[in-house]
């Protein structure tokens, strides 16, 4: 009897224990499968933003370049790399040589001085106009100029950089939808741009620069009135005639 009880044991199963263990291991299981899942939608937000980010970029870039700072970084551009045929697609050649009329007559009669009278300055005035158009050309060179002396404030720098950083370079405000103003500050002196809208760019219509001035007045001196060729008259005392004898 008590042999056969001996035999006997009893075979105790802790269910409690058990079940914190399939719990745990199910846990295990759960987190396991969520971490692909989390992954993904890191993923998916990264490549979210970096697609909203080009989009957002190249939509700016689009409307930049329909801005006047985009043209006037194309035509630094172009004076930097002495592109002349770049230069003049944005410079209106015609249209800066009439701007300059009014300075450069008024600059011409100064250099005459106390000599000039109404009749020298009604010359000049008729003359002038005239002979500006002839000096497309010179202007040309010396916007060309001019420009470049704006790209020597920083080094030679590929366009992009260029288009991005012109604006610490020159001050553009705009007047209305389809004119606008440049202002480059120079060590001796300020050079003025005035710029329209030509379709989606724009060009440079009006230049104002004191040593442009001179330089064209310089150009046309040698077709006006010569300071010592008119009559002098006017400034001359009449003088009395000796009686004859």
């Amino acid at each position: 009897m008590e042999t056969n009880q001996s035999k006997r044991k009893r075979i105790v199963i802790n269910l409690d224990q058990t079940r914190v263990g399939q719990a745990s291991s199910y846990g295990a299981q759960r987190k396991t499968r969520r971490w692909p899942k989390v992954v993904a939608i890191l993923l998916v937000l990264i490549f979210v933003s970096i697609v909203g980010l080009a989009v957002g970029g190249f939509l700016w870039w689009r409307h930049y370049q329909t801005t006047p700072a985009y043209s006037v970084a194309l035509i630094i551009d172009a004076a930097q790399r002495d592109d002349m045929v770049a230069f003049g697609k944005q410079v209106d050649d015609e249209a800066v040589a009439r701007s300059l009329v009014a300075d450069v007559s008024k600059k011409a009669s100064d250099r005459y001085g106390v000599a000039l009278n109404s009749s020298l300055q009604r010359q000049i005035d008729v003359m002038i106009p005239s002979l500006i158009p002839r000096l497309k050309d010179t202007i040309h060179v010396e916007v060309a100029k001019e420009l470049k002396e704006i790209a020597a404030k920083s080094e030679p720098k590929p366009f992009i950089i260029v288009a991005i950083a012109v604006q610490r370079l020159i001050t553009i405000n705009t007047e209305g939808d389809n004119a606008a103003r440049a202002i480059a500050q120079m060590p001796n002196r300020t050079i003025e741009m005035g710029l329209q809208r030509s379709g989606d760019q724009w060009k440079v219509t009006e230049l104002k620069d004191e040593v442009l001035i001179q330089h064209v007045v310089d150009g046309l001196m040698k077709d006006l009135p010569a300071i010592g060729g008119f009559d002098l008259s006017p400034f001359l005392k009449p003088t009395k005639k000796g009686k004859a004898r």
